[in-house]
């Protein structure tokens, strides 16, 4: 008796025709996968020039590029007529004439490459997100939805480079020594925002479309709303760091937990007008940063009791991250006002800061769209 044959097999074949499934979701996860990639790579560089210019700040090299040349400043100084004239350029503003007027050329290279790198890696994440973009774009690789997230991504840079000159060019008037510290905050809150939406953005494009959709369904809201409030107070108390480090508040008072012997600083409203202290009084300013991150505390033990209560894994992994990561900021915190905020412990701050801010994303993104887990796990 002759065996059936299937009315899809092609007559006199004995072979059964390949069958593909899935074709325009392995499409789509090809273009996710590639910008994601291309994410990755400029969160960490936005990261790398976080801590470029938390360097920067500490060494008190900010002010050595008088200029603001976008493209021409690419190239450094090739010999030594250019130095002695970039050199000369900064031994016409305050800086230079009311402190550091002990400088010799040796001196004034070593603060003029750091920010010489910071300004250079900016314009090196500007091409990359730019090759990336417009790759994608002419190549149709872009997913569905994308393309104004991705030049939003390049907007806040752009924007971002022209915050960076508005605030060093307030450093170069007459009784200025360092940056305006409100316009250093602004500069340095733009870069953690670019920061977190590219962390967001890795966080969606590491799961499927489909993935997404259900899962936000099962959205754990008490938790999210709580991480949505952490994160926005962990955002201040970052602009409250930046107001700190902008007026070297962090070295005023160096001993813990008093401020010169007593709870409140004296002279704490010194400057006239009144308002100008919570910007320029460093005692006022570092209790402020100091009060600010043990209510930080405070919340964010009560966001992670709630975290813990999640009945899924990831979410409860992802608070409990983003507390030990908060405890570890807090530590530091302390150790940068007791050495008076020595280099190493000063920038291992700020690099924990960067962390923190991603696992406290992190664990709102796990709340968003939750990872369920079966029972057997």
């Amino acid at each position: 008796m002759s065996e059936k044959r299937s009315i899809f097999e092609e007559v006199g074949s004995d072979t059964r025709p390949e069958t593909r499934a899935g074709g325009i979701d392995a499409a789509k996860r090809g273009s996710r996968g590639a910008v994601r990639i291309w994410m990755v790579l400029l969160f960490l560089m936005v990261a790398a020039m976080i801590i470029v210019g938390g360097m920067t700040r500490l060494t008190d090299s900010g002010l050595s590029i008088t200029e603001w040349k976008p493209i021409t400043g690419a190239l450094p100084p090739l010999n030594q007529a250019d130095w002695e004239a970039e050199f000369a350029l900064y031994q016409q503003i305050p800086q230079f004439t009311e402190m550091n007027s002990w400088m010799a050329l040796a001196d004034f290279k070593q603060i003029y490459w750091w920010e010489w790198s910071h300004r250079q890696l900016g314009r090196v994440i500007g091409l990359v997100w730019a090759i990336g973009f417009f790759g994608f774009l002419a190549a149709g690789k872009i997913p569905p939805g994308w393309k104004g997230k991705a030049f939003v991504v390049g907007a806040l840079g752009g924007l971002q480079g022209a915050i960076g000159w508005w605030m060093v060019h307030s450093g170069l008037g007459e009784g200025m020594l360092s940056v305006a510290s409100y316009r250093l905050a602004t500069h340095l809150g733009l870069a953690f925002i670019i920061l977190g939406l590219l962390a967001w953005y890795i966080f969606e494009l590491s799961r499927e479309e489909r993935d997404l959709m259900q899962a936000r369904r099962a959205r754990e809201a008490k938790a999210f709303s709580l991480a949505t409030g952490w994160m926005h107070f962990a955002f201040l108390q970052i602009l409250l760091g930046a107001l700190v480090a902008g007026i070297d508040a962090g070295r005023s008072y160096t001993d813990w937990p008093t401020m010169g012997g007593q709870f409140f600083p004296p002279y704490a409203f010194d400057i006239e007008p009144l308002w100008r202290n919570f910007l320029e009084n460093p005692g006022l300013v570092q209790f402020i940063h100091r009060m600010s991150g043990y209510l930080l505390l405070i919340f964010g033990t009560v966001v992670f009791l709630r975290g813990r209560r999640s009945a899924n894994k990831a979410t409860r992994r992802a608070f409990t991250a983003a507390y030990i990561a908060l405890w570890g900021q807090i530590a530091l915190g302390i150790a940068a006002v007791m050495t008076a905020a020595h280099l190493h412990v000063a920038i291992t701050h700020q690099v924990v800061a960067v962390l923190l801010w991603v696992l406290i994303l992190r664990a709102r993104f796990a709340a968003a769209y939750p990872v369920s887990t079966s029972v057997r796990g």
